[in-house]
């Protein structure tokens, strides 16, 4: 007896109707399939149940065709599953795949280390180990860099505050050359709407402080700025840097009315320590 022999069995089973070969055959089944075991217990105690219920004043006796219909809606829901299309290998190997860019980021980093590493194992044999082991680490460190750089302007774009700043705390793992991560540190700092985040990207910020791209868009940046804390931030990023070009700048800060009297005197503070 196959599993959906058995289950068109059970209703029949519960109500006592079946005739003594097959409850015999469908007990024989239950005792050695769990899972129409499961089923028949469930359909059992469903049952049971049922009978529980208090017959209402109008008893109600369905009509002679009702098991008919329960049938033909049972091999209804069957022909759809047999004909419905089976998904390929492909298609269920990537509804596997999550669906969060940092998910992905962290999963690609995993299969990276581990093809290198199974690289390292199956390499063939070279007469100058060490000149290869030498380029194979080189190799190593640029594709860990890559993905690490991947990962951060990934987490950098998200809807998620929290995901942002993780993404500021992938920029410190970079090389301090990396333009792109610098790029969208630059980006998170003038237009991120969440002062925290920005905050964090300046911080981030001094690693790259060796490039005089990264120097003068500092001293940019701070006009850009619609909160005094960020401002003030730059400001001592600067004063950090030892970054006496910004001395123009921010005297113009210092002087400006429009500015905050906190950032305004933060400038002035700064140019003292410039000078």
């Amino acid at each position: 007896m196959t599993c959906d022999e058995a289950r068109l069995l059970l209703p029949d089973y519960w109500s006592r109707t079946l005739s003594e070969a097959n409850e015999l055959a469908l007990e024989t089944h239950v005792a050695t399939c769990e899972q129409c075991h499961a089923e028949a217990e469930q359909l059992g105690a469903l049952w049971k149940n049922l009978a529980l219920i208090p017959a209402s004043s109008g008893d109600f006796e369905p009509g002679a065709n009702l098991r008919g219909r329960f049938y033909d809606t049972l091999n209804a829901y069957r022909h759809g599953l047999e004909s419905a299309p089976r998904r390929s290998l492909r298609d269920r190997i990537f509804s596997l795949w999550p669906r969060q860019p940092a998910w992905q980021m962290g999963i690609g980093f995993a299969l990276l280390v581990i093809g290198v590493g199974i690289g390292f194992e199956i390499r063939p044999a070279n007469p100058h180990p060490e000149q290869a082991t030498g380029i194979e680490l080189s190799q190593l460190h640029a594709e860990v860099n890559s993905m690490r750089q991947m990962v951060a302007i990934s987490l950098l774009q998200q809807q998620s505050a929290s995901e942002r700043l993780r993404g500021v705390s992938y920029a410190y793992r970079v090389q301090p050359s990396d333009t792109e991560v610098l790029s969208a540190l630059l980006t998170t700092v003038n237009q991120d709407s969440n002062v925290n985040v920005r905050l964090a990207a300046v911080d981030a910020l001094h690693a790259f402080g060796a490039s005089p791209l990264t120097r003068t868009a500092i001293i940019q940046s701070i006009r850009k700025q619609t909160t005094p804390l960020v401002q003030v931030a730059l400001i001592d990023l600067l004063v950090d840097l030892k970054e006496t070009e910004a001395a123009p700048e921010l005297k113009k800060i210092a002087a400006d009315d429009q500015i905050d009297a906190g950032v305004r005197q933060h400038a002035e503070w700064a140019l003292g320590k410039l000078q």
